[in-house]
């Protein structure tokens, strides 16, 4: 009775789709963002050939800018999405995306590049806890990991045709690589449409539908006088730093890697990149179906993922041939980051304070995301002085491994001990 009157009110009391179409239109939201965020990162020596030749350091600032407006715009978006709704928030921050991705497609130099991902960057920082939010109260409690992963395969989507559109058009075709930038400003003038046209402004139906969706199993976690700051939340967002660190140097470096290091050419850079993005779907779709079906093991679950990620990393710099290297990288995407993120969120979903999705979210994310400043212009670094980005994946692989320590103990010890103080006490 819970989940079909949950189901009700998510979808806007009128329309009994609405929480599909927010699906979808999540979905494709997700797969803009990520063509843009991509699609920069296989053709940096076209873009030298317009800037003028730059170090590593430098290119992977280019990243860094634009994940640190991100990250930093994480918490004020998501206190203002919860006081002012997810629409008013989530159409600014586009329309600020749209001037970033016209001022980068008309740059001739690194410094205003530089300011395009500063605003690329804060205009993305309001999509996070606008979209996970929206979802979190919308969507069905027991669609939720299945529908996440729906969601976040639109990541994996634009992350595969910006890594393969870039390489194709830029270096097979040989298409301008600014081209590209008014090709994704015309694809976010879209979006902006979709979000004005189907997300709905309903307060009363968004505070109803947090009520219901707080499922009794959900409400006795979120009794934990710690809110945002008890220990499973904590542990949570040091796990996604952890993933995220890993992640965003793959996304960042990895086509560099494979053209410098490994020798791959063309537009085998781009889509040996993609593999990535293209096998974390089936694994999002199959793991979040797992965690759907087995809310109490949501733990395990991704204690078991991170540690195969973390092993796929190691394996992706120390594989002998290309054919293990494609294999490791298949298997990073499979087991990864996009394999994890659906349960992840679910997790904080059930943990956090009901009354406040946006914020949570938003914290959440910012930890996360605070990585992602931090490893491409590190992973820059590495190689501008050891002239190889080999101790970058090391480094990431061993940070995962750190954080699944953390969160492990936390979630799986710590409970372990609370259910043994009855039985010693009695």
């Amino acid at each position: 009775m819970t989940t079909r009157t949950a189901s009700s009110p998510a979808s806007g009391g009128i329309d009994p789709l609405y929480w599909k179409k927010i699906v979808v239109v999540l979905c494709l939201g997700w797969a803009v963002i990520w063509i843009y965020r991509t699609v920069l990162t296989p053709i940096f020596p076209e873009i030298q050939a317009t800037i003028g030749a730059q170090s590593d350091t430098e290119m992977g600032l280019i990243a860094s800018f634009y994940f640190f407006a991100y990250t930093g715009m994480q918490i004020p978006a998501g206190i203002l999405v919860d006081k002012f709704g997810k629409k008013i928030v989530l159409i600014p921050g586009f329309c600020l995306f749209i001037i970033a991705t016209l001022l980068i497609g008309n740059a001739t130099s690194l410094h205003m590049i530089y300011a395009g991902s500063l605003l690329a960057g804060a205009g993305c920082g309001s999509y996070y806890g606008s979209a996970y939010s929206l979802s979190s109260e919308s969507i069905p409690l027991e669609k939720r990991g299945l529908s996440t992963a729906i969601i976040n395969s639109g990541s994996a989507l634009g992350m595969g045709i910006g890594l393969i559109a870039s390489s194709l058009l830029v270096k097979s075709v040989g298409m301008n690589w600014q081209l590209l930038l008014f090709m994704i400003t015309f694809l976010l003038v879209i979006m902006t449409l979709v979000f004005f046209f189907v997300i709905k402004s309903a307060p009363k139906q968004q505070a109803a539908a947090q009520a219901v969706t707080a499922a009794p199993e959900v409400e006795e976690v979120n009794q934990n006088p710690g809110g945002l700051f008890s220990l499973k939340m904590i542990s949570a967002y040091v796990m996604y730093f952890a993933t995220c660190y890993g992640y965003y140097m793959i996304v960042t470096w990895l086509p560099s890697f494979l053209q410098q290091e490994r020798g791959f050419e063309g537009v085998a850079i781009g889509f040996s990149s993609a593999l990535v993005a293209f096998a974390s779907v089936p694994g999002a779709l199959f793991f979040s179906r797992m965690s759907d079906r087995f809310r109490n093991k949501k733990v395990s679950l991704i204690i078991f993922l991170e540690i195969c990620a973390a092993v796929m990393l190691t394996c992706t710099v120390l594989s002998p041939d290309s054919t293990m290297l494609l294999i490791s990288l298949i298997l990073y995407g499979l087991l990864g980051k996009l394999a994890v993120d659906p349960i992840m969120i679910s997790f904080v979903a059930d943990n956090a304070p009901k009354k406040g999705y946006g914020t949570s979210f938003g914290v959440f994310n910012f930890f996360g995301m605070s990585s992602s400043v931090i490893a491409p212009l590190v992973t820059g670094m590495i190689s501008d002085h050891t002239g190889s980005k080999v101790m970058g994946f090391y480094i990431s692989a061993a940070i995962l491994v750190i954080g699944t320590i953390m969160f492990f103990t936390v979630n799986v010890l710590m409970k372990k001990q609370q259910a043994a103080k009855p039985a010693l006490s009695q």
